[in-house]
């Protein structure tokens, strides 16, 4: 699938390629030769400031980055190469975030503007490399600026709701993301509605014929009433007894037999949800589990000879290919299948939806002669599931159709119609690969002919109940997301790991999604209070403004206004109507029979605790007397520094931490929260300290000088980052049951002011 093109580097001439993940940089490198230098960015460099918003409303939203404290060695050695060569191409990945990161970086480097450019490809081979070298640009300033605002509407949405539920619902844990939100809201919507169903009875007749020595059956379907041919519906036992006496001395004929030939099209290629789905259904993968192994699969696999990426781009929500994957695909077919697979004219796919980005390709094998099986000894297990996945999808939705022949028999008893079906595959067409539709002789007919009498063996009635909607799992929720069209291929994977490691929504033993009883009290309040962000069409329609925004169709400063308006009245009325709560569970008190409700220690657990407080002291872990069980490992798109291998967010006894997967590494390095305050005893030596985050040996958390232990400095309330007007020391913030304020941090001083006047 290679092809040569010709590079614009000059003899001599050294280029830096800045990526996202390492795990690109050995393919890249070889692709590209010695006159490029491959350096990974690890993801973002750069966040909005960490000490309030980030961005000035009152300045038409302008934000303030700066660079995330572990990616300053990053940087400085991105800014220590740059030294060396003559010019920088930015390789982030091809959509909003990574021109978003690569806008960041070039922020970054010290180097001439002119000197770098932009790269995009969809696929790590050699023909998309060096054609995207060829064809470097400018950062496209439009997309980045769509990224901005996304990051500045979720941060205003959270920062300004979150406050507000800690006050009014005691857990200074709560938090409140836009999208993540509203697909909370899906999941207990749900719950409501299953809780509410109400079964209703039905019953259904089977009678089991013989001919010829064949046993088979037909289910009774239809009753002709008054030269009416009608639908029937059982209700009750009675209504069934009423037509089995009808039945009894009945005589059965065939009334009439019906062939009909019918085709069926391949689906589409993957994109990012129908993979998730798929890989849900058919492998039993979450969609977290499914993202990273596409992500290894397309950063690329050492086979042998060196690392090669196996498939496009894995975040798209386009079944588009390109000619030459079409061309390839069109080779293979009628080389291993002959002509009878490959169609008269090459199938194509629609857009399915209006707010389809149609960015970059659907989700295929950059190799086509690269088959599952041929390359099965260098990949893991999980890896070479999904590849043969996408492999066949996409070979499959290049093929001709499957022809299906479907066979109906009526059969009559003294009015009532009896029916009996089959399908059979005539011709297999796509599902010699990928096969997912089902060959249905599972009833086998004797040569039957209109006016046949058939002998009837037995009737069997059986009672049944409708059932209630089933619970999401992640992929019907992406699917629900999607039709909804809120979020974007990007987002689907955070958004549903983020509302279960927030403890609002649990995965049964069946992997369905349910909503704790945190979950469904915050929904209720932000339903109530918050009914705009709540709004599926108007989160899908900020969607839309955001892809407009990325299409100079709208101007971002007057979107976010738009919004921030009506926005910040909203909240002034959540503020003055939402009503305290606690969060009440369906667990009762052993002690004295209340019901019991969450509340947080002082050391920031999650506990039950009865309701009849202090009448009753009874206080029980989350999850009643059951052993509490290590947090489950939470997703990160972090790269090792020693490594480049994947990181994973864990929990030990003095609190989260990052951990690299690879076991010949194990790196691991603490996660700093810094306040964005610099230590006021380091800056009267002149030194660079601030304070930042830390958890004792008793769990209490406390703000430290980061230049510990040189810098002993410690407050035990988060500083603000202002001055007392009093004395001058710093001020923090005080969380108490009497009302919030910002006080003074000197005992000695008495200087306080409400919290609500931020």
């Amino acid at each position: 699938m290679a092809t040569k093109v010709k590079e614009k580097n000059n003899k001599g001439e050294k280029t830096l390629v800045i990526v996202e993940s390492p795990a690109k940089s050995k393919t890249i490198g070889k692709i590209l030769g010695s006159n490029y230098i491959i350096q990974a960015s690890m993801g973002h460099v750069r966040d909005l400031a960490s000490k309030g918003l980030g961005f000035d409303i009152e300045n038409n939203f302008k934000p303030t980055f700066e660079v995330i404290p572990e990616k300053k060695k990053v940087i400085n050695e991105l800014n220590k190469i740059a030294k060396t060569v003559d010019k920088i191409y930015l390789a982030s990945d091809p959509d909003r975030e990574g021109e978003a990161i690569a806008w960041h970086v070039k922020e970054c480097l010290k180097f001439p503007e002119d000197k770098i450019f932009r790269i995009v490809f969809n696929e790590i081979t050699p023909h998309a490399i060096k054609d995207a070298v060829a064809n470097y640009h400018q950062i496209d300033m439009l997309k980045v600026e769509a990224q901005k605002t996304r990051q500045i509407l979720d941060k205003l949405v959270g920062f300004k709701i979150s406050p507000i539920l800690w006050e009014k619902m005691k857990n200074y844990k709560l938090s409140a993301g836009r999208v993540q939100s509203v697909a909370l809201k899906m999941i207990c919507e749900r719950e409501d509605e299953i809780e509410a169903f109400v079964p209703v009875e039905y019953w259904s007749i089977e009678a089991l014929f013989n001919k010829s020595n064949i046993d088979f059956t037909a289910e009774l379907a239809r009753i002709i009433k008054n030269n009416k041919d009608e639908k029937i519906e059982l209700h009750n036992e009675d209504e069934v007894k009423e037509v089995l006496k009808n039945l009894e001395k009945a005589k059965y004929k065939v009334l009439k037999i019906t062939s009909r030939d019918t085709q069926r099209k391949s689906q589409p290629p993957f994109i990012t949800s129908t993979l998730q789905r798929e890989a849900s259904s058919k492998l039993g993968y979450g969609v977290s589990k499914t993202m990273q192994i596409a992500q290894k699969l397309y950063e690329g696999i050492d086979l042998g000879d060196g690392s090669v990426g196996l498939i496009t781009y894995m975040r798209t929500d386009s079944t588009r290919i390109s000619d030459d994957a079409r061309d390839f695909a069109k080779e293979y077919i009628l080389t291993n299948y002959g002509e009878n697979y490959y169609p008269e004219k090459p199938n194509i796919y629609a857009k399915k939806k209006q707010n389809t980005q149609d960015a970059h390709e659907a989700i295929r094998p950059s190799y086509i002669e690269k088959t599952p099986d041929s390359i099965k000894q260098y990949l893991t297990s999980e890896q070479y599931k999904l590849y043969k996945l996408i492999w066949d999808r996409f070979m499959a939705s290049q093929m001709t159709n499957c022809k299906v022949k479907n066979l109906t028999v009526d059969i009559e008893a003294n009015g009532y119609i009896f029916k009996m079906g089959s399908s059979k595959i005539v011709f297999d067409g796509f599902t010699k690969i990928y096969n997912d539709i089902e060959d249905v002789e599972s009833k086998k007919f004797p040569d039957l002919k209109v006016g046949d009498e058939l002998n009837l063996k037995k009737l069997d009635s059986k009672q049944h109940f409708t059932q209630p909607p089933a619970r999401y799992s992640e992929a019907s929720l992406v699917k629900q997301l999607e039709e909804y069209g809120i979020g974007r291929p990007s987002t689907y994977a955070p958004i549903i790991t983020k509302i279960q490691q927030r403890n609002y929504v649990e995965k049964t033993e069946t992997k369905s999604l349910k909503p704790t009883p945190l979950g469904r009290a915050v929904c209720k309040q932000l339903v109530d209070h918050f009914e705009k962000i709540m709004d599926y069409k108007f989160t899908a329609q900020m969607e839309a403004s955001l892809d407009d925004i990325a299409e100079d169709k709208e101007d971002s400063i007057k979107f976010l206004n738009s919004f921030w308006q009506p926005f910040s009245k909203t909240l002034d009325l959540a503020q003055k109507n939402m009503k305290r709560v606690d969060v009440e569970t369906d667990k009762i008190c052993p002690n004295c029979g209340r019901k019991m409700v969450v509340k947080l220690s002082r050391y920031g657990k999650q506990f039950l605790a009865c309701s009849g407080y202090p009448e009753c002291k009874t206080a029980l872990p989350m999850d009643g007397d059951k052993k509490v069980e290590a947090p489950a490992d939470e997703p990160t798109d972090k790269k090792c520094e020693k490594c480049g291998s994947d990181m994973v967010i864990r929990t030990g006894p003095y609190g989260k931490y990052y951990q690299c997967l690879n076991d010949k590494c194990k790196k691991r390095f603490s996660i700093v929260e810094s306040s964005g305050v610099k230590c006021p005893e380091c800056a009267s030596k002149g030194r660079d300290g601030e304070l930042v985050k830390r958890k004792s040996r008793y769990g209490t958390f406390f703000w430290g000088c980061s230049k510990y232990p040189d810098c002993s400095f410690a407050l035990w309330a988060e500083p603000t980052g202002e001055k007392c007007p009093e004395c001058g020391s710093l001020l923090v913030k005080k969380y108490l049951k009497r009302g919030n304020k910002i006080a003074c941090s000197n005992k000695n001083c008495k200087y306080s002011r409400p919290m609500e006047e931020e």
